[in-house]
């Protein structure tokens, strides 16, 4: 298909001399920052790596139960039997009894906030039949996600040879389910302490306490993988998503992660491009009811740049020609291309905000012949 690239300048505040920030030392086998407002990735080290994900593995766990919840296969209110299987399970629990009723909402709190390997298995049960058919769907989602550093054996993080990811796979599932699910997200995930079967287990973690702009989301550890944590934290517009993979202690990870989004937040800056609806460009269409279509977004478009580096933004659309009648609102009709300082950054597809139906059979043979002779 041919394609037709049309410049559009993007000017923003002045331009600074600011030097892309330099990344801090952290102390950790890997790491990845990005920001969920626009959609990048600010930095990463051996983010593609092979680790173990420890309790890292309950962020999939969480996703499908919370789209089996969407799709109307369980309700936070169901209650659910607790199988022998998950009743002795190892590890970190919220000690659920066989005899006692439990509803899906005390166990997706037990496996959130008590990282309870009880409750995951329960949950998984209660999803796909058994904790094997479960696996089956993890490992399925992982690869829809574009998952590829990954595979999972169980829902909970038990070490297994076989149970590994990646922080750069870990990122894009923690973005996923923040994305998809923001309800359920700000529901459980900054919960700082849950009671069940009279006892009480904080979150363990500490990022909730010590900054308030912190709501996410969640730890892991055992002693091949180290200590993990995947944070999260919205500062005005602005959401940061980071994962530390293999700290050295509980209180190091905690540090750490409290460096990397601080100084995401401090070294760059968001800038709007278009607003949800807004017209970047009206394009041609052939055999249509109408000769042009207006472009634009179905969200609200940033990019993150160096601090005092928005002024050096352009940016250009290149057009998927020869689009033709009929376009359905929302088709995807060209691509926003972003550069900053001359260097490509980024990439948005732009839809058409309004249908466009066919033409008449005479407007069809004339732009026909018209594309022949083009």
């Amino acid at each position: 298909m041919a394609r037709v690239v049309v410049f559009l300048a993007v000017f923003f505040c002045a331009a600074a001399q600011a030097a892309t920030p330099s990344a801090p030392r952290v102390m950790g086998k890997a790491w990845i920052l990005g920001d969920l407002t626009s959609g990048q990735v600010l930095f990463a080290e051996k983010a593609d790596e092979r680790v173990e994900p420890a309790s890292l593995t309950k962020l999939m766990t969480a996703y499908l139960v919370f789209t089996a919840i969407r799709d109307k296969k369980l309700t936070l209110e169901q209650q659910v039997p607790v199988s022998p299987r998950a009743w002795r399970a190892a590890g970190a629990r919220m000690f659920i009894d066989p005899r006692k009723a439990v509803t899906v909402d005390q166990l997706v709190k037990g496996m959130e906030v008590q990282s309870a390997n009880d409750a995951c298995i329960v949950l998984a049960e209660a999803v796909a039949g058994s904790e094997d058919a479960f696996v089956q769907l993890m490992n399925r989602e992982a690869a829809r996600l574009g998952m590829a550093g990954t595979h999972f054996m169980n829902p909970t993080g038990l070490p297994d040879a076989q149970h590994y990811s990646t922080a750069r796979d870990l990122y894009a599932l923690a973005a996923a389910l923040i994305r998809e699910f923001p309800d359920e997200y700000l529901r459980y995930y900054a919960i700082k302490e849950f009671r069940y079967n009279n006892i009480s287990q904080p979150n363990r973690n500490r990022l909730l306490w010590l900054d308030p702009t912190v709501d996410g989301v969640k730890t892991g550890q055992t002693e091949a993988a180290g200590y993990c944590l995947i944070a999260s934290s919205k500062r005005g517009a602005r959401r940061l998503l980071s994962v530390l993979m293999g700290s050295t202690s509980e209180t190091t990870r905690t540090q750490e992660s409290l460096k990397l989004l601080n100084w995401g937040y401090q070294s760059f800056d968001d800038v709007k491009l278009f607003g949800a609806g807004e017209v970047v460009r009206t394009l041609d269409v052939w055999k249509g009811s109408q000769s042009v279509v207006k472009a634009g977004a179905r969200r609200d478009l940033y990019v993150t740049v160096p601090k005092g580096e928005g002024g050096k933004l352009k940016a250009d659309v290149e057009s998927q020609q020869p689009i033709i009648a009929p376009v359905a609102k929302g088709q995807s009709v060209a691509t926003l291309r972003v550069a900053l300082d001359g260097k490509p950054l980024t990439e948005h597809s732009l839809v058409a905000l309004e249908p466009i139906g066919p033409a008449g059979l005479l407007g069809r043979a004339w732009d026909t012949l018209r594309l022949w002779i083009k």
